[in-house]
């Protein structure tokens, strides 16, 4: 078993150097371009202090339209873009492209959702108090939520590192489709087993990370 692994180990270190450059690439993308997504969704919504009914169903049928394809069927897709952004429909780089589009409304909805969370007192008193709209976001609605926005960058981090496994479709490599790999077609299963065991590990510490920051940054608690 361990001269399997030992013989495996540099792939397995590429593997998950490419998994770690979809996420890098993807997880601050997600939250550059959702934030901002899922504030609108938010303001524009009916009953919000910015409400703008045709402005939202044109954002939510948008969201929901990316939403609602199947990531590899997107991946597939998206091709002609992919190949249009970065050259090329393979490897690691292109596969953060579809990943970077459905990560972007996967994130606005959290955001959407949290904001949604927000005690309307207090922003209510805000705005009694004459703040403006933008301070309003900025100084009172992220700041009340900031606990639930870094819980869902952790539950998206986690998501996507799943997702990345799909890229080993496309070529994408990742530690996802070394498991597959050496499990499925060379039959090496205890290669495939300590794999996984380096999957669940990542996960469990990206998970832990963020359940503490969420704990530091939640003033209810």
């Amino acid at each position: 078993m361990w001269n399997d692994i030992a013989n495996a180990w540099p792939d397995i270190v590429q593997a998950l150097g490419q998994s770690l450059f979809m996420l890098v690439i993807t997880i601050p993308c997600a939250v550059l371009f959702g934030t901002p997504l899922g504030t609108l969704l938010f303001l524009t919504r009916s009953g919000s202090f910015a409400s703008a009914p045709r402005t939202y169903f044109f954002i939510n049928a948008s969201v929901n339209l990316v939403r609602s394809f199947p990531f590899l069927i997107l991946m597939i897709a998206m091709i002609p873009v992919t190949r249009l952004i970065v050259g090329t429909a393979l490897g690691t780089t292109a596969a953060t492209v579809p990943m970077v589009v459905n990560s972007v409304p996967y994130f606005a909805r959290f955001v959407e959702q949290t904001l949604l969370d927000v005690n309307r007192g207090v922003v209510e008193a805000a705005q009694s108090m004459g703040a403006s709209r933008r301070q309003i976001v900025w100084k009172v609605l992220y700041r009340e939520a900031r606990s639930g926005l870094a819980n869902a960058i952790t539950i998206l981090t986690v998501s996507f590192f799943s997702y990345s496994t799909v890229a080993g479709l496309v070529g994408g490599g990742g530690i996802g489709d070394f498991a597959i790999r050496y499990g499925y077609y060379r039959y090496e299963t205890d290669v495939m087993v300590f794999t996984i065991v380096l999957i669940v590990i990542f996960v469990q510490l990206v998970q832990f990370t963020g359940n503490f920051v969420v704990r530091r940054l939640d003033k209810r608690i």
